[in-house]
């Protein structure tokens, strides 16, 4: 977010949808910004005639956030596809305002598998970032984050373990290592070093990234469950196969609890989970997970998207290996 006022009608449920989506809450900070918007007759303006000010650019992609979070995929694009061209409209195609949007549906792209579209929407944004704010910047670091993100996606750990050590690096120097943003940057950059085969290296550093999440979050968070999830995938990188389907497990329900059971995000863990299953010969729950993914994917994210591939392709295999 740029920091600018926001009008009387929308400041309040702009502050605390903020809150809402730090915390994970997506659907209040969903209920807020709409009912702020359906509230605020400027805002129905901007709607029919296209002509959005900032603040309702702000807003909205506050919006597409919440929407991108709930896993209503295909609604997020299209908002963002709207307030994007407005934003160059209003602000100019090099303010923080476009780097901030770029950055947002960069991190839809990997999500859907549109990886190639969102390579380019945060090199965009870190392009601007750096020219506004200089190479030191929280901003900075947020993209080159969501860059080793991105390459962890599509399968090239090697690709993105500098972007990711370069995030962690800002934010040690900013914050310090006990931050939550240095913890976030640290978790991240562990499944970069787990994909690259360095697996104390990233087992160390998801165990310090936990105990900051732990602190800051309590037990039962998104961020204590993604870094379950990736404390188990170096269990199983290891061969370790019993703890690493106790652990997949225990990460599952923790993120159903706190996402639902229809969340597209519970689909990595349950594809790796299902990976245990069918390797301990556990045939007939490895389909049922496989086939659980395909459903969570299929029509959500990009045809060619690597979990719903993996998914797809192990489930024929099993089916023909049962006859």
């Amino acid at each position: 977010m740029s920091g600018r006022e926001h009008r009387p009608a929308l400041r309040t449920a702009v502050e605390a949808a903020e809150r809402a989506l730090e915390a994970g809450r997506a659907g209040e900070a969903e209920e807020l910004l709409r009912a702020a918007l359906d509230a605020d007759p400027s805002s129905a303006r901007a709607l029919r005639t296209g002509l959005f000010c900032v603040q309702d650019i702000e807003v909205r992609g506050m919006l597409a956030t919440a929407w991108r979070m709930r896993g209503r995929y295909r609604h997020a694009g299209l908002l963002l596809s709207q307030v994007l061209a407005a934003a160059e409209r209003a602000t100019g195609p090099s303010s923080p305002t476009v780097a901030w949007l770029c950055n947002e549906w960069g991190v839809l792209g990997k999500y859907t598998g549109d990886f190639d579209a969102a390579q380019g929407r945060y090199l965009r944004a870190l392009e601007i970032y750096e020219e506004t704010f200089g190479p030191d910047h929280d901003t900075v670091a947020m993209v080159c984050h969501n860059l080793g993100g991105l390459a962890h996606a599509r399968g090239d750990a090697r690709g993105g373990e500098p972007w990711a050590a370069r995030s962690v690096e800002i934010r040690t120097r900013l914050h310090g290592p006990g931050h939550v943003l240095t913890a976030l940057d640290t978790a991240a950059w562990a499944t970069l070093l787990e994909g690259c085969g360095r697996l104390d290296d990233a087992e160390l550093r998801l165990r310090q990234a936990l105990s900051v999440f732990q602190d800051v979050f309590g037990p039962d968070s998104y961020d204590v469950a993604v870094t379950l999830h990736n404390l188990a995938a170096v269990q199983h990188r290891r061969g370790e196969l019993g703890p690493a389907g106790s652990s997949y497990a225990n990460a599952l329900a923790l993120k159903e609890r706190l996402l639902g059971t229809d969340h597209p995000d519970l689909a990595p863990t349950l594809v790796n989970l299902a990976a245990v299953k069918a390797s301990q010969g556990d045939l007939g729950p490895a389909r049922s997970l496989y086939a659980r993914v395909v459903g969570l994917l299929h029509g959500r994210v990009h045809e060619r998207h690597p979990t719903l591939a993996v998914a797809r392709e192990a489930l024929d295999s099993l089916t023909g290996a049962r006859g």
